[in-house]
């Protein structure tokens, strides 16, 4: 199908790829259409601007009951009615084919960067060999084997604690608890005696209750009682 439309020969992968050549032929070709439909479109539009005047000139002409200036006026505008048709038909035919350029452009341009990206995938994979990955794999694993077993080497108690039976230590102290225990029952039990204290012993005295110091009003009155008194 992409050979038809471009009308060129597919290259040995089977995917058809345009050349320099022919993309600079295609964008050429798709200004020129776009050229020539702008001009198309003008005189199209200049076209009907002088259809309506003629149609105007023949109104006045009526009007002015001049019916061989009018019908002439009328003439020129059917002429230029159909002219305006031919026009409608070129600037359609001018504008599907510079739509089916501009797809046939995008259709090239997507296919030549998905041969490119085809061809990058497989040059990717020559590169990535299944061995070379396996290989790759099997380091991977072979450093996690190795780093696993340094960490249980350091999980293991290190110097003089490695020789010691914790079997041995716990009998030697419940041997230790059990003779301290007849020790405790071997003993007599020693008989509580009160203290008497002796008549030389002094009691502990008494304190005596201190009188409150005087306030400041408590000595000023006072004075003055004993002033009045003498």
């Amino acid at each position: 199908m992409f050979k038809k439309l471009f009308g060129q020969k597919p290259p040995a992968t089977g995917i058809p790829q345009a050349t320099a050549a022919a993309a600079n032929k295609t964008i050429s070709a798709i200004q020129n259409l776009t050229e020539h439909e702008e001009t198309l479109e003008k005189r199209k539009e200049l076209l009907e601007k002088r259809m309506e005047a003629e149609l105007e000139k023949a109104k006045e002409f009526t009007r002015l009951k001049k019916k061989a200036q009018a019908l002439q006026c009328l003439k020129k505008k059917k002429l230029l009615e159909n002219e305006i048709s031919n026009l409608d038909n070129m600037i359609m035919r001018v504008s599907e084919q510079r739509m089916m350029l501009e797809g046939q452009r995008t259709t090239t341009e997507v296919v030549s960067s998905m041969h490119t990206a085809a061809l990058a995938a497989k040059d990717n994979m020559k590169a990535m060999k299944i061995e070379n990955v396996d290989k790759v794999v099997d380091e991977i694993n072979e450093t996690t084997d190795q780093m696993r077993q340094l960490n249980e080497v350091f999980a293991n108690p290190l110097g003089l604690g490695t020789d010691l039976d914790e079997d041995e230590l716990m009998g030697e102290l419940e041997e230790l608890e059990a003779s301290e225990l007849d020790k405790e029952l071997l003993q007599p039990a020693p008989v509580p005696t009160a203290k008497v204290p002796a008549a030389s012993e002094k009691m502990p005295s008494v304190p005596q209750k201190q009188k409150p110091a005087k306030t400041a009003e408590e000595l000023e009155l006072e004075a003055l009682e004993a002033e009045m008194a003498a």
